[in-house]
């Protein structure tokens, strides 16, 4: 284990669900330790302490304050709720807390912009926890989409979540333009939606949308090199609860210049998927828990390059490959050590903090917005 004086000192706000699966990342990422738990009560504190078989040498606080004024907290996770986001996370950077903020990330870009001013004018490190990202699978997998000379031209993207329900497709024209189908949902158990946070409108007002939807977005965006859409056009299928949160959506994008579409599909009333496939003119790679690995230490997805039918289309020439990914750490222990390295080299070097997170959140965002706002003006089209 390292010398915990060279170990980036984590308190976490809040005692989220979530929470409890970042804090044993933080404690499986060698280059961090958990040093405080805050919660609204000290009471809330002592329980998420004893549930999670917490040391002794964590610190325990009936309060943020409390935990933002303790010197030896060098970042903060925060797992609140999205309306609380932009008061403690810019409250931490002010505090020279680095910032590992829980997606989504604002209830607008204008708070995220907040948090992100926050975090550059103190010199902070920020980043979301979309965890799929750090994945070594997730290199790979935008290797292979990238090689010409290994796919041809993209022909079709495909992208399903198992835990989270997740649909991409692609369909390519001889133009080269692209067509994306994506979906992200889940079915959850009756009391949640008497009691989550993510269907009420004071806490969560995007429900569905920021939630499951974070992830299609996200996932889209990433495939596309970040470059956003001309337009967001919600579906008016659109699905409420009795709060106004919404349930299900569908949404269209459209790249004007590229000439490629994109559509996905977000819920909480139906079953859940992870699949992924991008099919080019030259090969196709499939993969079925995108966001969450069937296994902490491996993930694998199938490839074929090349393949064809024979004998008057009654077979195939070949059948996929499996290409296997091999990890250190789970994902999200990855994610904790990444943001870790980069608060170390703050730290001990004096560089500034590395952008490209919040870039990548901003972007996610602004398309969020762009969508909330095409189902709030009667599901027009909202151009970005």
């Amino acid at each position: 284990m390292a010398d915990e004086k060279t170990q980036i000192r984590f308190g976490i706000l809040g005692c989220a669900e979530i929470a409890r699966k970042v804090c044993r990342a933080i404690h499986l990422s060698p280059n961090s330790i958990l040093h405080a738990i805050s919660s609204r009560s000290i009471q809330k504190a002592n329980q998420f302490a004893i549930k999670n078989s917490l040391p002794e040498t964590v610190k325990l606080y009936g309060s943020y304050e409390e935990l933002l004024d303790d010197p030896f907290v060098d970042a903060v996770y925060v797992p609140l709720p999205t309306s609380l986001h932009v008061k403690w996370a810019v409250l931490a950077a002010e505090k020279k807390k680095h910032v590992l903020l829980e997606k989504p990330t604002a209830l607008d870009v204008g708070e995220l912009d907040r948090i992100l001013d926050a975090c550059r004018s103190n010199g902070v490190q920020f980043m979301d926890g979309s965890m799929w990202y750090h994945h070594p699978r997730t290199t790979r997998m935008k290797e292979f989409i990238s090689d010409p000379n290994l796919f041809g031209l993209v022909k079709t993207k495909e992208f399903s979540c198992h835990r989270y329900g997740m649909a991409m497709v692609a369909y390519g024209h001889d133009n080269g333009a692209n067509t994306f189908d994506h979906s992200s949902s889940f079915f959850p158990p009756p009391q949640f939606f008497e009691n989550n946070i993510r269907t009420k409108a004071d806490l969560d007002g995007f429900g569905a949308l920021g939630d499951a939807g974070w992830y299609c977005i996200g996932a889209i965006l990433w495939a596309m090199n970040y470059k956003l859409p001309t337009t967001v056009t919600a579906s008016p299928a659109t699905i409420f609860n009795s709060n106004g949160v919404i349930m299900s959506t569908t949404v269209a994008f459209h790249w004007e210049q590229e000439g490629t579409i994109a559509t996905f599909y977000c819920s909480f009333l139906s079953h859940e998927t992870m699949d992924v496939a991008v099919l080019g003119s030259k090969g196709s790679f499939h993969v079925e828990d995108l966001i969450i690995p069937y296994e902490e230490s491996s993930a694998s997805f199938s490839f074929t390059s090349g393949a064809a039918f024979v004998n008057m289309q009654l077979g195939w020439n070949m059948k996929d490959k499996e290409v296997q990914v091999h990890n250190e750490l789970p994902q999200e222990a990855l994610m904790v050590k990444e943001f870790s390295r980069l608060v170390k080299g703050i730290k001990d070097s004096k560089i500034g903090p590395d952008t490209k997170w919040g870039d990548i959140s901003r972007s996610s965002q602004v398309v969020l917005d762009a969508v909330k706002s095409s189902i709030d003006i009667g599901f027009k089209m909202v151009y970005i």
